[in-house]
């Protein structure tokens, strides 16, 4: 090898390549971590571009201080979007480098509908559960309350959306939607009544339930005051009970 010259040129080519090269990397290594690349600045905007109602920089110092490392060059955006994305009230986020010191957060927020389960989470208007301040949310709206197996989350808010159309004719409300580990409905009125519906045997089930009490309850609602729970899961009936009032009835189909 050392008597050949082109086997010997090209060791030597490959060795000062090589040094080229870590020197390049060092290079870059210690530009990329001067002070002039500190991150100054984390700059949090809204996805939409409208206000962020609950995200606060308060929150968001409490919430990401010490959390984020790096630099400009070093800071690992996938981290930083994990970060943000732990706030409270914070849905989504994205995350970009703006040159040559900041960081651009846009933020997606929740938007809550109502409590989930007894534990104080919260149902977005997209059906995500998440956790924040209860009072917070108190504060832009009365919160209806939901619950239901895990999982269940999106149907029982598709659910209540068909429910708000199909009590409106009676001028009822629903505030409260409970779906059982058996899949059986419930619904909780504006007026206090709770209403069985049961299990959706069919696609049209709870929808023909919900018109036959609607198609009933002018008349129903004249002849007996403070109704306190109808049952609908009869095929041609119902039963109700009411302060002081109480009407046998068949079984219950599930």
């Amino acid at each position: 090898m050392w008597q050949d010259a082109k086997s010997l040129n090209a060791t030597a080519s490959g060795i000062f390549a090589l040094v080229v090269g870590v020197c390049v990397a060092a290079g870059v290594w210690w530009l990329a971590h001067r002070p002039v690349f500190d991150l100054r600045a984390i700059r949090v905007e809204s996805m939409d571009r409208g206000d962020l109602r609950h995200v606060n920089l308060l929150t968001l110092k409490n919430s990401t201080q010490g959390r984020i490392r790096g630099n400009f060059f070093t800071a690992n955006l996938e981290t930083v979007r994990q970060v943000f994305e732990a706030v409270p009230w914070v849905r989504r986020a994205t995350v970009r480098r703006e040159w040559p010191d900041q960081l651009i957060v846009d933020v997606e927020e929740h938007e809550a509908l109502g409590t989930w389960g007894e534990d104080g989470r919260l149902l977005s208007v997209k059906g995500d559960v998440f956790t924040a301040n209860l009072a917070e949310a108190e504060d832009d709206h009365e919160l209806p309350q939901f619950s239901g197996p895990e999982g269940s989350e999106k149907e029982v808010l598709s659910r209540y959306t068909e429910l708000r159309k199909w009590f409106a004719p009676a001028r009822l409300v629903p505030e409260s939607l409970a779906l059982s580990s058996r899949y059986a409905w419930t619904v909780t009125l504006d007026n206090g009544m709770s209403v069985a519906l049961g299990r959706e045997q069919t696609p049209t089930m709870l929808k023909e339930r919900v018109a036959r009490l609607v198609s009933v309850w002018p008349q129903l609602a004249a002849r007996v005051q403070d109704v306190e729970t109808i049952d609908m899961r009869y095929q041609n009936g119902l039963a109700l009970s009411a302060a002081g009032l109480k009407i046998p009835a068949e079984k219950p189909k599930k």
